[in-house]
């Protein structure tokens, strides 16, 4: 498995087809708002198998922090690391962007997962999209 920072039109619809997959037809987000107006501003990445498109994950710069949004990973390929992998490029890419601090919004059921990568919880629980989510936060070094 790789993963590739997007530099090209057809990485980039890999990776809206990985989150179309998962976020809008696996848990029913509405497309307009899975797709929105902080594409063009974000950094993306593919995770790839053997060529193939299995996972996806967004980055951009919030006040001054990074902020991670929209990793996700197909239904076939979770519990293979695959997460773990596109995280590590991200957090990669913001320490070479000169980022210290991360933050993500984490589906609370994915805490565990983000816990396990260093992440810790520090907000209330709140509604995206209906989904329950909490605010986490990573210094990196």
């Amino acid at each position: 498995m790789n993963v590739v920072k997007v530099s090209t039109e057809t990485q980039l619809q890999d990776a809206y087809n990985i989150r179309n997959k998962v976020f809008v037809e696996e848990q029913k987000v509405p497309y307009e708002l899975e797709i929105d107006e902080f594409e063009p501003h974000s950094d993306h990445f593919v995770l790839y198998s053997e060529g193939t498109p299995i996972g996806a994950g967004r980055f951009r710069v919030l006040d001054g922090k990074g902020k991670i949004e929209r990793i996700c990973v197909l239904s076939l390929n979770r519990g293979s690391g695959a997460g773990k992998i596109i995280m590590g490029a991200i957090e990669d890419h913001a320490k070479e962007s000169g980022i210290v601090i991360l933050k993500l919004n984490a589906q609370t059921y994915a805490i565990p997962f983000y816990e396990k990568l260093g992440y810790t919880v520090v907000s209330d629980e709140f509604l995206d999209a209906g989904i329950p989510h909490k605010t986490m936060e990573k210094i990196i070094t």
